[in-house]
């Protein structure tokens, strides 16, 4: 398996890419070829052109959760390329109306136009999409010191209501000594994701890439902190919406690997 990042906040010195508060990446296993995320704009289609990535062989595009830091390039996607044969997976909730306050803060395509678009997937369980990688679906909460939170609002039948981000998923990629999880955001929380990979696949988790959403050291973050290192969890790539205090943290237990747009990674 190898993995790109395409988008993310941080760029390496000396390397001329792009970044943005977002994040998206570029994912190859076998025949398969696998976008996660889109990002906030149309920056990760700059990237990949620089990269000598062509999105036009995409085979699946995986969105982890609705909202628009993640979601904000698929109108961009979707205008400049044939995307009729890409199948997009995601939770059921992804593309419903998010709101902070009059900021709209989800998805800028609706489910409706996803589907005349591409081959849509929705799923709460989860959903191999290649040999060794699955789409783990909505993540059952199994650590007492990760509750979901409650951010913002959600627009349903019934009106407006808090949302949750039930949605928040990962992917893992499975290998015979362990898998290794790959995610957007965490909202759903980094360790009970890596509880349910290990439920799912009986294997310990070896290392993950992506965001935390922690944004300072609090009691949930030493917890955090305190479950990777019982668990063995050494390979760490944690990026995006994970802070500079975090990560340090962190790495004064278990060695951090700096994300920024362009790395690469092979597993």
């Amino acid at each position: 398996m190898k993995l790109t990042v395409l988008v993310d906040n941080n760029t390496y010195i000396d390397k001329y890419f792009y970044g943005e508060p977002g994040l998206c990446f570029y994912i190859e296993d076998g025949k398969e070829k696998i976008l996660l995320d889109t990002g906030y704009s149309d920056l990760f289609i700059r990237n990949a052109k620089k990269l000598g990535i062509d999105l036009s062989a995409l085979t699946k595009v995986v969105i982890s959760h609705g909202h628009d830091d993640h979601t904000g390039g698929l109108p961009h996607l979707l205008e400049r390329f044939d995307t009729s044969s890409f199948q997009v997976i995601t939770h059921p909730d992804t593309f419903a109306e998010k709101r902070r306050g009059d900021l709209l803060t989800g998805s800028p395509v609706s489910e409706e136009t996803m589907r005349e678009k591409t081959r849509l997937i929705l799923s709460k369980e989860p959903v191999k999409i290649s040999d060794h990688i699955t789409f783990l679906g909505e993540i059952p909460i199994t650590q007492e010191f990760e509750q979901r939170p409650k951010m913002d609002t959600r627009k349903t039948p019934e009106g407006y209501v808090p949302d949750y981000i039930l949605e928040d998923s990962a992917l893992i990629y499975e290998t015979a000594s362990g898998v290794y999880v790959i995610t957007g955001c965490s909202h759903a929380g980094i360790c009970n994701m890596c509880a349910y990979a290990k439920e799912l696949t009986n294997k310990p988790v070896l290392g993950i890439i992506g965001g935390w959403h922690m944004k300072k050291m609090d009691e949930r973050a030493e917890k955090t902190i305190s479950y990777m290192q019982k668990e063995g969890i050494t390979e760490m790539y944690p990026c995006h919406c994970t802070s500079f205090a975090v990560k340090a943290a962190v790495h004064q237990e278990i060695p951090v690997h700096e994300v920024g747009v362009g790395l690469k990674i092979e597993w």
